[in-house]
């Protein structure tokens, strides 16, 4: 596949995921009234975003463990929480997923192939 697609990918599944946790821990259904410090969980999603913007390999490999800690947090508020919250939670699994999908794909194009 592209090279490009996976970066497109990566990119904006990656824009979407700082969105989405933001207006969940700020707006939609925050653990507290009012927001919780939890939506500072997307600064830290700001770290990699230089790095897939700018295509840079070593960004890619790293952030391909450092979304797990998303999908993981995904997969337990899914089942531990209700309503929005849960509903919110299975979109950020789906939005690791295709991060993580995407990531590897992009990662696999700089494979060398066997001389």
């Amino acid at each position: 596949m592209n090279r490009k697609l996976f970066h497109y990918g990566a990119a904006a599944s990656l824009v979407a995921l700082i969105l989405l946790t933001l207006a969940w821990e700020l707006w939609l259904a925050p653990v507290r009234p009012g927001g919780s410090f939890l939506a500072l969980k997307a600064v830290v999603l700001l770290a990699p975003l230089m790095g897939i913007l700018k295509e840079r390999l070593y960004t890619y490999q790293w952030s391909s463990m450092f979304i797990l800690a998303f999908f993981t947090e995904g997969i337990m508020r899914s089942w531990g929480d209700s309503g929005l919250s849960q509903t919110l939670a299975l979109w950020e699994v789906a939005i690791s997923v295709v991060f993580f999908a995407c990531v590897l794909g992009f990662a696999r194009t700089f494979k060398r192939k066997p001389t």
